[in-house]
């Protein structure tokens, strides 16, 4: 099983999954969510880092 969590944006609902990372972003999978730069933003709608909330299972 693996440890990797996923967050999603408040915005728009996007996810980001820590296996999966965001490459086109240059964040690598495998990259854990407090790994990522603080000036990292929403892929999709640009919303900041702290707009997204750990997707509970």
């Amino acid at each position: 099983m693996s440890d990797f969590k996923k967050y999603h944006c408040l915005e728009c609902e996007h996810i980001y999954d820590e296996a999966q990372g965001d490459p086109d972003s240059g964040i690598a999978p495998g990259t854990l969510w407090a790994d990522i730069p603080e000036n990292w933003a929403c892929p999709i709608c640009g919303a900041p880092k702290s707009f997204f909330k750990l997707l509970e299972n």
